[in-house]
């Protein structure tokens, strides 16, 4: 009899406790629903790991000319290269770093009774938290190992937030916007574009946070913390612990990205990728899975405008007649529906 994932996700599904509630309750061998296809298990032997570093830009003396000149260039190259980069020196406290971690934390292992309130996976709501069951396995993929408390850019009232992480989310989610704003000044200027054009075409709204909290899995080997993607966003500006873990692919062999303390890991999204008219790369990475925990990270999505709804398309200014466009124009909201309906890789159905 063919095996249906349906009834163990539901399960899992009913208990609201999410992969956290797994753990806790003993188990040993992670259910099936979390296991690789064999044909990706095979192929994870085979594949050779990268030795290369992840770049890393150092943000002091943005507000000197010749410093600044030097950063957008290293940003450049580390865009059009690996579409992923490391920021050191970037303004933001190291105090408001550790206690994002930390409030992340609070919320995953507060009582389960309290996070029940916000399990959901019906993407509307402003505030859920959910394992990603349904979403990865109605796309015909494995469930991945961990839990992941999701605000939308829909929350601007902050008792919106749970109280365990309110504090703490909203003065991080306040320097994430700033850096925002400062980081897509300098890929516009690496674009050979004015330093607001990014902004002005409201690729800095529409921020929205996943705070993820990766559990201990008994057996790592067998599935991922977070499959293969790339991010149908603008820009990802991400926080993670010093756990490691996150892989980004180059040359079709995964790069392990170190963590560095205090310093935040930036990805150029899909949609990045689409307005350069594939100058820059949207990055392929993943997230393994671990025997210790839990690995604690969060992610600062720029999603772009969507009221009123705004067309994305190859920015006018790098077109030519030796640079053709190679996408049409979309909606930002349509590309991000494809992205979570359909399997394969988003850009090519929007590819001329």
């Amino acid at each position: 009899m063919d095996y249906d994932p349906s009834n163990e996700k539901k399960a899992i599904d009913d208990t609201k406790a999410g992969v956290k509630g797994l753990v806790d309750s003993g188990m040993v061998e992670i259910p099936r629903v979390f296991i690789r296809p064999s044909h990706e298990l095979a192929e994870e032997l085979t594949m050779c790991k990268s030795t290369l570093q992840i770049p890393v830009v150092d943000l002091s003396g943005i507000e000197v000319e010749d410093w600044r000149k030097k950063i957008v260039d290293e940003i450049r190259d580390a865009s059009e290269k690996w579409g992923f980069f490391q920021l050191i020196n970037h303004g933001v406290p190291s105090s408001v770093l550790e206690g994002m971690i930390d409030g992340t934390r609070k919320f995953h292992e507060q009582d389960v009774e309290v996070k029940q309130e916000y399990y959901s996976s019906d993407p509307t709501r402003g505030v859920r938290f959910e394992s990603n069951l349904q979403l990865l396995t109605t796309k015909g993929r494995n469930a991945t190992w961990k839990d992941t408390l999701y605000i939308s850019k829909l929350v601007s009232e902050s008792d919106e937030i749970p109280e365990v992480c309110r504090k703490i989310l909203v003065e991080y989610k306040n320097h994430v916007i700033k850096l925002g704003d400062i980081l897509l000044g300098l890929l516009s200027e690496a674009l050979g574009l004015k330093p607001d054009h990014l902004k002005a075409a409201d690729c800095n709204k529409g921020l929205m946070l996943a705070c993820h909290y990766y559990p201990a899995c008994p057996q790592p080997e067998l599935t991922l913390g977070t499959g293969k993607h790339t991010d149908p966003v603008f820009l990802t500006i991400l926080l993670q612990d010093q756990s490691g873990g996150l892989q980004v692919m180059r040359d079709n062999q995964w790069a392990d990205v170190e963590p560095i303390e205090h310093g935040l890991v930036i990805i150029i999204g899909d949609l990045l990728q689409i307005v350069s008219n594939d100058k820059f790369v949207s990055a392929i990475h993943r997230v393994v899975a671990n025997k210790v925990g839990p690995r604690i990270s969060a992610a600062s999505f720029f999603t772009g405008g969507s009221t009123p709804p705004k067309m994305y398309g190859p920015i006018k200014e790098l077109i030519s007649d030796e640079n053709a466009p190679r996408y049409k124009e979309f909606l930002a909201a349509d590309y991000t529906a494809k992205y979570f309906s359909k399997p394969l890789d988003t850009r090519d159905l929007f590819r001329l």
